[in-house]
């Protein structure tokens, strides 16, 4: 009877493992570092059809993929500036430009429609990247997130066969010293003249928040802001304290306080892939 026992509590942890789905086993298979990848992931991952709508930023990161490539040569991608559902017969990189700068709600409509169009299940994953002129200090943050949600919540009905990824929004450069204490004042003037601030961080920060609340329990929410506040050698870097901590561009990534330079479009890039290859089942 003991040995029945022991043998009993030996089986029971190793049924339960089983009946999870793997999904002990599938953490642990998180690939951290684009190292870690092999000429088999790379090679699975060239073969899946994946669209990537986005803007000036999306370019940059587009850049990065390019950059690694020429790094890697192992990485085969297929990178293509299409949304022609004609160019989804094989495995793809596809990306396009959607929608108008500091108008959010025109780049939802555009992706659903291209994804309307054709793309629908047809593609294996299908994201969409603001820009960091989007979400600014005069936005209705419920309003974009609202219709946001709406719209990729109709996508997901739709086209049950497509995985939808979420991005958080790009952030810009926050300055220090001197430049910083200039632009705090610069910021308090066009909040008391009522004037729009584009380079907001602090309101990115709460769109953002409420992206990840919704979506990064489900695994599908790539951090892209996290990843820009996050230094090559792994440290999260944010502002202020609390309720009112932030984070911000790297000034290492960015040359114009906005788009990426090579450095920080090869670090976002690298960060997508790894994202990407780890949802592939």
């Amino acid at each position: 009877m003991k040995i029945q026992s022991i043998l009993l509590l030996f089986f029971i942890p190793i049924v339960l493992i089983a009946c999870s789905g793997g999904e002990m086993a599938q953490k642990q298979q998180d690939i951290k570092s684009i190292k870690d990848i092999s000429e088999l992931q790379w090679e699975t991952l060239s073969y899946k059809k994946i669209f990537f709508a986005h803007q000036s930023v999306g370019f940059d990161i587009i850049k990065g993929i390019k950059d690694l490539m020429n790094e890697n040569p192992s990485i085969k991608l297929n990178l293509v500036e299409t949304c022609d559902p004609n160019d989804f017969r094989t495995g793809v990189f596809a990306h396009a430009r959607v929608g108008q700068n500091v108008n959010p709600g025109s780049k939802i409509s555009e992706f659903k429609k291209k994804v309307d169009n054709g793309l629908g299940n047809k593609v294996d994953f299908a994201f969409l990247k603001f820009c960091y002129v989007d979400i600014h200090s005069g936005t209705d943050l419920t309003l974009i997130f609202n219709d946001y949600k709406k719209n990729m919540a109709d996508l997901l009905k739709k086209y049950p066969e497509t995985t939808f990824f979420h991005l958080t929004t790009p952030l810009t450069l926050t300055p220090s010293g001197i430049r910083g204490g200039f632009k705090k004042i610069k910021d308090f003037i066009k909040r008391n003249a009522g004037k729009i601030n584009m380079y907001d961080n602090k309101i990115k920060y709460k769109f953002n928040n409420m992206l990840r609340q919704e979506y990064d329990g489900g695994n599908y929410l790539f951090d892209l802001a996290m990843q820009e506040s996050t230094t090559s050698d792994g440290n999260l870097i944010s502002y202020g304290k609390g309720n009112k901590k932030y984070y911000t561009l790297l000034p290492e990534y960015t040359d114009d306080g906005g788009h990426l330079n090579q450095v920080g479009r090869k670090q976002v890039a690298e960060q997508l892939l790894l994202f990407v290859i780890n949802h592939i089942k």
